[in-house]
């Protein structure tokens, strides 16, 4: 909604600093964009990694905890 307000307040008044307000907007957008964007990627290849390394150990202690009644 700011990168529309920007746009028209600049084709309205031509004023270069709502431009280059515009541009910015835009690249701060785009770097989001990239940096949640390899943030996933990240978090998929560490969930990957964790998960990979988890050992499945069964209880111990099951069917002895009735055992004494």
């Amino acid at each position: 909604m700011i990168k529309q307000i920007a746009w028209n307040t600049f084709k309205n008044t031509g004023d270069i600093n709502t431009y280059l307000e515009l541009a910015k907007v835009k690249s701060i957008e785009k770097d989001i964009e990239k940096n949640t964007k390899i943030n996933i990627e990240k978090s998929i290849v560490e969930a990957k990694e964790l998960n990979g390394n988890i050992e499945i150990k069964g209880n111990s202690n099951s069917g002895t905890q009735y055992g004494r009644l």
